[in-house]
């Protein structure tokens, strides 16, 4: 059963909420205030997080901020502002989806599904690129072996670290893919994106002067992240 966090001061939507998403077979709770949200979301870990924009103490942008620090959880937040500008700002800090109100019943608990869905995707992305295989690959002069855990360039080891092999080996296996900063991390780590955090940056810069000449194929995807240059010689399974 999915678990679903409403975050709205206004009780009579509160309940309304309640009562429409609990019909769906949700198990939900409420937080009438953004520092209940934060104590119920630590304690309790929902799937997806309805989330006001105007809250009696901490607004709900600030407590989006305070989850994004360590959290990927699925947002979608309401509130009553209708400029374009509230709406990218609300997006620009972490949100997944918006609702102005007023809004209908079938409308929100539709997004709510959407947003479980895109979720359960991700996951099952996730699983099968923490599942890679055992069979060797070859792409031009890189040779990795995941069952040994060895990888050569141009017939000499290279000496990588768990994460740095795990990076390469994952972007050399989806040549062409751009992957987010915050995907490598959550796929190589298991946790969220931190704001700050320069974990997957610094990996990658590693990884770029222990390939040397081949370093160059490790592409950084502007606004994006990193991948793997699809221009390099066709992969193999020796």
């Amino acid at each position: 059963m999915s678990r679903i966090l409403i975050v709205e001061d206004e009780l009579e939507l509160a309940r309304l909420l309640e009562r429409e998403l609990a019909a769906e077979g949700y198990d939900v709770q409420h937080a009438p205030t953004g520092a209940t949200a934060l104590r119920l979301f630590r304690e309790h870990e929902p799937d997806v997080l309805v989330l006001d924009w105007m809250l009696p103490d901490v607004d709900g942008l600030e407590v989006l901020r305070q989850l994004r620090r360590d959290s990927a959880v699925p947002v979608l937040m309401l509130t009553a502002r209708a400029e374009e500008v509230d709406r990218v700002v609300g997006l620009e800090l972490g949100a997944d989806d918006y609702l102005t109100k007023p809004f209908g019943m079938r409308e929100l608990v539709a997004r709510v599904r959407a947003l479980l869905r895109r979720q359960e995707r991700l996951q099952a992305v996730l699983a099968a690129d923490r599942a890679p295989g055992t069979a060797p690959l070859r792409v031009g002069p890189l040779r990795l072996d995941p069952n040994a855990r060895s990888a050569a360039l141009d017939g000499e080891p290279l000496d990588l670290s768990h994460t740095e092999f795990d990076l390469l080996h994952l972007l050399a296996r989806n040549r062409g893919r751009a992957f987010s900063r915050a995907y490598l991390r959550e796929a190589l780590r298991g946790d969220a994106h931190v704001e700050g955090d320069r974990s997957v940056d610094n990996t990658i810069l590693r990884l770029r002067k222990k390939l040397g000449h081949l370093g160059r194929a490790v592409e950084t995807v502007w606004g994006i992240g990193y991948r793997f240059s699809a221009k390099t010689p066709e992969t193999t399974s020796p």
